[in-house]
């Protein structure tokens, strides 16, 4: 355990303690985010390719108390009754074609006195964010329009209807919401309009039907929630090895500097004495 102890350093207790924070992260909320995603999208698309052999069906039978669930969404529906004149509801902040566009929302009420909210499609923005001058109004008189029934989006918080260049205007299609804007019980949910239908604008069209991304976002989340570990792992090994090598120690150094000389023997007088007279001769 003696040799951990430089783990307790906080550089290292740092970057544990970031490692821990990420792998949590990617295991509780980034991969299950991502695959959440691929699977609502399955569902969507079973749900579409179901509708597409289906006949429609009257909406009034999707219309009953507590529906329509999660099940009805995309089930192709018929609506017969009168668009209910002068009111118009443009959806903000949309896109037809990657080109800024509103969605119109216009209620049809039913022979049985209940209204439901149809979006008739998409009008092109001028002036790159104004909705256009005039919109196409639906046709007077009682009429059959085929269409699926959709779930409520919800409503954006912080983002409350708005009533702006003679339009009454919101941030999403919830059918709640519509019905406080125009002052008309609507029921839940609401249906959209196929194309050529009577009072139909350009139409929204069905979404592609491929899982997207999300399956391998998901799988790549859930494979850097196990690599940081490991990584961390690998390093606390580099260091406890480099640890070791210098524990082990190194081999002396020789010195470079030469040794000193050792002193020449001193000469005898009589040696001096004989170098001089000898030089001399």
């Amino acid at each position: 355990m003696r040799r951990l102890k430089f783990l307790l350093r906080p550089g290292w207790v740092i970057l544990a303690a970031l490692v821990g924070i990420f792998a949590y992260l990617c295991f509780t909320v980034l991969a299950p985010w991502q695959l959440g995603k691929n699977t609502d999208t399955e569902r969507r698309n079973d749900l579409i390719k179901a509708s597409l052999n289906a006949d429609p069906i009257p909406v009034q039978d999707l219309l009953s108390p507590g529906r329509p669930t999660a099940e009805d969404d995309w089930r192709r529906v018929t609506v017969t009754g009168t668009y209910v004149p002068a009111s118009d509801v443009l959806v903000r902040l949309r896109s037809n074609g990657g080109d800024p566009a509103y969605e119109v929302l216009t209620p049809v009420r039913l022979p049985d006195g209940r209204s439901v909210l149809v979006d008739r499609g998409y009008v092109d923005a001028i002036n790159g964010t104004k909705p256009p001058t005039s919109i196409p109004a639906p046709p007077p008189g009682q009429v059959t329009v085929d269409g699926r029934i959709r779930l409520s989006e919800g409503t954006i918080p912080d983002r409350p209807p708005i009533d702006e260049d003679g339009y009454r205007q919101v941030y999403s299609i919830d059918s709640g919401q519509v019905s406080a804007v125009l002052g008309t019980p609507l029921t839940s949910g609401y249906v959209q309009l196929a194309e050529n239908q009577p009072g139909g604008l350009d139409p929204v069209s069905l979404p592609q039907l491929d899982a997207g991304p999300y399956l391998s976002y998901g799988l790549q989340w859930l494979a850097f929630g196990i690599m940081a570990p490991l990584g961390l792992a690998y390093f606390v090994r580099a260091e406890l090895l480099e640890r070791r090598k210098e524990k082990a120690g190194k081999p002396a150094l020789v010195s470079a500097s030469p040794a000193p000389a050792s002193p020449a023997p001193s000469q005898t007088t009589e040696d001096k004495l004989a170098d001089r007279y000898g030089k001399r001769r």
